[in-house]
């Protein structure tokens, strides 16, 4: 029953507009003469034949708190106006009408006033806003207004982000952002410095436009304040957290002062002063020296009438005589340790023996198993430290120059064959002095393990690599754009549709130094890329072209200052920028294996790294590869740790063919933490009784700062082993890859040291494109009109911030944007980058989802057909995955 009188109701609104035109007629109807001629009333609004002219149409309106908001309409000619909102007819009731007499025309003209509250507005659930209409009649037909919106005008409390203070160098840039609070209409932003508004078209330096931030473009000690963002509406006004900016100045140094006069002790100084500038605002102080002192005479002073260097002190005297003790002294501790050495030996020969014991020893492949063999004490690289045990008790912290130092000493645990078969763990530890160079040196490549005569171990610990060839390829590219990717390296070059001019075609190459790079590290800095070049140099593009480069950082956590370097023409490095800063010049975006960089001029760049604490982790990739020796009966297990970027393997693979070797497990990743602990390798549980290790070579140790720094040379450690007999064809063990006190990695060997009967492991989980040079439509994920259209949509600004700055978000691009802001299309810019980073999976669904949520569009771009797309280019886009 409730809704048949709700049906009803309805439809009496409907009728009502007939309704009043009906019962103006009938008064019409009356006013006829006693003739029977038509007697016309005030009302008649017009002359047959004419429309309504609307005057004056409803106006969008904002409802503030709870006050109503009036709707009126004016036309003319008009019989009746009525209010239509949200398609159903407001009530005659609710209107009020007037009239008044157009002198020009003589016609009348008809105003209606109608009220709308914010409950009717509250109470609208409606796909868009609250509107109305005026609908106007008159003899000839109906006319209708404009719609016009009326909305609830508000303005939230909360900045979606304030603007944060910070420290800049002079001259530097400062961007301070400023998401005002969400509310209607959109909130105007201003900006104040110490309570002051700050009006940027007095200061050229000062630009406020770019979407609410505030950006300096060259700092001044005048900057330096408390900078505040005012947002305000018809509502409200709201005040955002102070942001406290300090431009700072460091010192530098006078320059030197003259030499004073020569002293009595002959000396003479000179000062200098921290004043050019002086630091400033908490800046940094001048470093080095302020005062030198040198001798003024070059060591020809006159003292008591005799040369410096003719007088000899009683101290040079009894330094004489120290020296002559020391001497002696150590004369007496060798030939006791000759001693020593001379009754071990003679103990080896007891009815008990005494073996060296390396870890194999406490791994189940011990030496007792042939006794005859005895152990060569005459190792060719002489150790600091102790040579690592896998027994748990000597897991413990090493000496960084343990199996790399050619000159130190080295300290070997023995113990008694007896004492090991009855499980005692009591040891005698024997300190020697072993002979020097007995090993190869230099750049021996045969990675050969045993000396034919005396079975010297070889250890090829760090052995350095001849010079490479950098890696380059090539291609043309022209006014469409296109993508040259350098394979299995991690390295690509995108050109971006209309970076080259019209009827214009470049040849555009890319290079990757793989010999000593030419960037040195300072203190430590280190580098995290390849060299990567790219040009010609003098080719200038009309858009920024994206630059992709693999870096080795772990970027999880805040542990790290990275920057983006360039070499200038006359081969030095200049810092671009650092990854964290502003910078409207170029744009950086680190992900976690690689970096991608927006650039307008073509060079040679690289990444490096600046540990700000020691959690600071570089991924390194290790891998194990293996091949049989000259000895049929060795093999050979070479490990590597090197840099986690493709290019680096790339070096590694390429060598590895050379020298004949076989990957045995896949690699893994391990994190080397910037702590100074040196990096240990060791081979576990060989299988007894079918293999044995060399003595000495169970486990070698990398000192930190090689590790650290192995971006020069791959870095390996190779081990050989030995087969009891020719019928042992498969082989099993694990390699352990640790840093003291920190990450560790196990290698899994399970191979057949037989090529014929060994699986195959792939180097590559993914390889790259194949074709390096890719040109036009085909090299692009996103379909060249679906990219007009979206770049048409949020260039422009919005005031609900649906706009480019909501497509770079939605993308996980959420700092430096006034970068983006400076382009003539933003969210072109925006798209490059996107291209750039999905060049593998091309994953146009997320780039959809992506626009679902901003509201913009409610289907996935890879079921978009267009009459404009090409259908060749489409069915490529759909035949590999998009």
């Amino acid at each position: 029953m409730g809704t048949g009188a709700a049906d009803g109701s309805r439809g009496a609104r409907r009728w009502l507009p007939w309704l009043g035109l009906f019962f103006w007629a009938a008064g019409a109807a009356a006013a006829r003469g006693a003739d029977g001629s038509e007697i016309l009333p005030d009302s008649i609004p017009s002359a047959p034949g004419t429309l309504p002219h609307f005057i004056e149409e409803p106006e969008d309106a904002y409802i503030i708190k709870s006050n109503p908001i009036a709707l009126r309409c004016k036309a003319r000619p008009a019989m009746q106006i009525f209010f239509k909102c949200n398609g159903e007819w407001v009530h005659q009731n609710e209107h009020v009408s007037e009239e008044s007499l157009d002198e020009s025309s003589g016609l009348k003209v008809r105003e209606v006033f109608i009220n709308v509250t914010r409950q009717q507005v509250e109470d609208f659930h409606g796909p868009e806003d609250y509107w109305c209409q005026c609908v106007a009649w008159s003899h000839l037909g109906t006319s209708k207004s404009r719609k016009a919106s009326v909305r609830i005008a508000y303005l939230r409390k909360n900045f979606e982000q304030d603007p944060q203070g910070r420290e800049v160098p002079i001259e530097g840039m400062i961007v301070l952002h400023c998401r005002p609070p969400e509310g209607v209409p959109a909130a105007e932003v201003e900006w104040l410095k110490n309570e002051e508004p700050i009006d940027s078209e007095q200061d050229e330096n000062i630009d406020t436009r770019a979407d609410h931030n505030l950006i300096i473009r060259q700092a001044r000690l005048s900057d330096s304040g408390n900078y505040t963002c005012m947002a305000a509406n018809i509502v409200a006004k709201r005040r955002s957290l102070s942001a406290t900016v300090v431009v700072y100045v460091d010192g530098s140094w006078e320059v030197w002062s003259e030499w004073s006069v020569c002293s009595p002790e002959c000396e003479h100084l000179r000062i200098r002063e921290c004043t050019a500038p002086p630091p400033r605002n908490g800046g940094k102080f001048c470093e080095g020296l302020s005062q030198e002192s040198e001798n003024c005479t070059d060591g020809l002073c006159i003292l008591d009438k005799k040369p410096l260097h003719e007088i000899k002190p009683q101290s040079i005297e009894n330094a004489s005589d120290i020296a002559l003790y020391s001497g002696l002294g150590a004369a007496v501790v060798a030939v006791a340790v000759l001693v020593i050495g001379v009754t071990l030996y003679r103990r080896s020969h007891s009815d008990y023996g005494v073996d060296v014991i390396d870890s194999s020893a406490l791994t189940g492949n011990s030496l007792l198993l042939n006794p005859a063999m005895q152990p060569d004490l005459t190792v060719s690289r002489t150790y600091s430290g102790p040579i690592c045990l896998q027994d748990p008790l000597d897991k413990e912290l090493m000496t960084e120059s343990s199996l790399f130092n050619p000159l130190s000493d080295i300290k070997v645990k023995v113990q008694s064959s007896f004492m090991v078969s009855l499980g005692v763990s009591e040891r005698a530890e024997y300190h020697g002095k072993n002979h020097s160079g007995t090993f190869p040196h230099g750049n021996n490549r045969g990675f050969s393990t045993i000396h034919p005569r005396n079975k010297t171990p070889y250890i090829q610990n760090l052995s350095s690599l001849p010079t490479r060839t950098e890696l380059r390829t090539t291609g043309v590219f022209g006014h469409l754009g296109g993508r040259l990717v350098m394979p299995n390296t991690g390295v690509s070059l995108l050109i971006p549709h209309g970076a080259i001019p019209e009827e214009n075609s470049w040849e555009i190459y890319m290079s990757i130094n793989q010999g000593e790079p030419s960037l040195q590290s300072d203190g430590s800095e280190v580098l995290l890329s390849p060299e990567v070049t790219c040009g010609p140099p003098d080719m200038l593009v009309t858009t920024p072209f994206a630059l992709t480069i693999p870096h080795c950082a772990d970027v999880s956590s805040e542990h790290w200052n990275i920057h983006l370097k360039k070499r200038t023409q006359q081969g030095k490095w200049e810092e671009v920028m650092s990854v964290e800063d502003e910078s409207t010049s170029c744009y950086c975006l680190l992900d976690p294996f690689a970096c991608h960089v927006l650039l307008d001029s073509f060079g040679t760049y690289a990444l490096t790294g600046e540990p700000i604490t020691d959690c600071a982790v570089k991924q390194l990739k290790v891998a194990v590869f293996g091949c049989m020796s000259c000895n049929s009966l060795d093999y050979n297990l070479r490990v590597y740790c090197v840099d986690n970027t493709p290019c680096a393997f790339q070096e590694v693979i390429s060598d590895e063919r050379h020298q004949g070797g076989q990957l045995l497990e896949e690699p893994k990743l391990l994190h080397f933490k910037g702590n100074t602990f040196s990096l240990q390798v060791s081979v576990l549980d060989i299988p007894p009784f079918l293999w044995r290790i060399k003595p000495f070579t169970a486990c070698q140790e990398v000192p930190f700062s090689r590790v650290w720094s192995s971006n020069r040379q791959p870095l390996h450690c190779a081990f050989s082993l030995e087969r009891y007999t020719p019928t042992t064809t498969q082989l099993s063990c694990k390699i352990c890859i640790r840093q003291l006190k920190g990450h560790e990695q196990i290698l899994q060997v399970q191979t057949s040291i037989l090529e014929s009967e060994r699986e195959t492991i792939t180097f590559f989980a993914q390889e790259d494109s194949t074709f390096p040079a890719q040109t036009g439509p085909k090299a692009f994920k996103i379909p060249y009109s679906i990219r007009q259209r979206i770049c048409a949509t949020f260039d422009t600004p919005n005031a609900k911030g649906k706009d480019w700055q909501m497509l770079a978000q939605k993308n996980s691009i959420n700092r430096n944007l006034s970068y983006f802001a400076t382009q003539s299309s933003p969210s072109a810019v925006i798209l490059n980058l996107w291209e750039a980073r999905h060049q593998q999976d091309g994953d146009l669904d997320s780039l959809a989802c992506a626009l679902e949520e901003i509201g913009r569009t409610h289907t996935k771009l890879s079921n978009i057909t267009e009459p404009q797309i090409d259908d060749a280019d489409f069915n490529y886009s759909r035949q590999n995955g998009l």
